[in-house]
C-alpha cells in the first residue's frame, strides 16, 4: 500500500478539516453511501479537494481491506525537528504534558499512543529519528485522527533532547516494570515528559539514567507488561487524573 495513502473515516476526515493543504486526493467506494460517506463528501467540497469515486474492490487494491470506503493520498510533508521542538516547548500553554517513545517500532502502537496522547491533551510527542516507526498511513489509521492533531518532534540524539526538556523545567518520568516507585505515588502535576521504551526491550539504560524518576504500573496479574500503546494511555490518564484534582 502506498505510504502516502490514509485510510478510514476518522483519518480522512481529520486530514481534511484539520491539514486540508496536505490532501491530494480522496477514494470514496461507489457501494457505500451513508452519513458518514456524506461528511466527508462535504469536508472535501470545503478544502476543494478532488473526489474519485471508485468501486470497492479498486479501493482494496489501493488501500488494502480495511479502509471503510474511503482513503485520501497526503503530500510528503517534513515531520518537524529538534530545532523546532526549542520554539515549541517555549510557547505551550498551560502545564506541559509530552509523550516521549523511545524505540517504538510498530506503526500501530505508534499511531495508538498518539490517539492516547491527543485523547489525553498530551501537547506533543517525541521520538528519536532513528529506530522508531515512521509516521506511515498505518499509523494515521490507528491514530484514528490524532496524527493530524497531535505535533509529532523527531529528534536525532534522545539524551540531548532529554536534558533541554530538563533545563525547560520539565519532569522526565519513565516507565519500567523493574522501578521501585508505582506510578500512583509519582507526582504527575508539575510539567510533564512520560517516558515509554519500545516493544520488547523497553527503555534503554541512558534513557532511563537522564529520567528524574522511575516508575512502574502495578500488575495484578500473571504477565508481566503491558502493550506499549495500552501503558501510554494508563500513564497519561493518570497524569490527567490528577490535575483534575479530588
Amino acid at each position: 500500500m502506498d505510504e502516502n495513502l490514509v485510510t478510514g473515516l476518522h483519518a480522512v476526515l481529520a486530514a481534511l478539516t484539520q491539514h486540508p493543504e496536505r490532501v491530494d486526493g480522496v477514494w470514496v467506494s461507489q457501494e457505500r453511501q451513508d452519513r458518514r460517506i456524506g461528511e466527508i463528501l462535504t469536508a472535501a467540497r470545503a478544502a476543494r479537494v478532488k473526489v474519485h469515486p471508485v468501486p470497492r474492490a479498486a479501493l482494496d487494491r489501493m488501500a488494502g481491506e480495511r479502509h471503510q470506503g474511503v482513503a485520501a493520498r497526503l503530500r510528503e510533508t517534513a515531520v518537524p525537528r529538534a530545532q523546532n521542538l526549542d520554539e515549541f516547548l517555549k510557547n505551550i500553554s498551560g502545564t506541559a504534558l509530552l509523550l516521549v517513545l523511545d524505540g517504538v517500532q510498530d506503526p500501530h502502537n505508534l499511531g495508538a499512543c498518539l490517539r492516547s496522547a491527543e485523547a489525553a491533551g498530551a501537547q506533543a510527542v517525541i521520538v528519536p529519528r532513528d529506530n522508531s516507526a515512521p509516521l506511515s498511513a498505518v499509523a494515521h489509521r490507528a491514530s484514528a485522527g490524532a496524527a493530524e492533531s497531535v505535533p509529532v518532534f523527531q529528534v536525532v540524539n534522545l539524551a540531548r533532547t532529554l536534558g533541554e526538556l530538563k533545563q525547560a523545567g520539565i519532569w522526565l518520568i519513565g516507565a519500567t516494570q523493574d522501578a521501585e516507585t508505582q506510578l500512583y505515588d509519582a507526582d504527575l502535576k508539575s510539567p510533564t515528559a512520560l517516558i515509554l521504551g519500545g516493544e520488547g526491550k523497553g527503555l534503554r539504560r541512558l534513557t532511563q539514567e537522564n529520567c528524574d524518576v522511575l516508575v512502574r504500573i502495578p500488575m495484578a496479574g500473571a504477565v508481566a507488561s503491558l502493550n506499549v500503546s495500552v501503558a501510554a494511555g494508563i500513564c497519561l490518564f493518570e497524569a490527567v487524573r490528577q490535575r483534575r484534582g479530588p
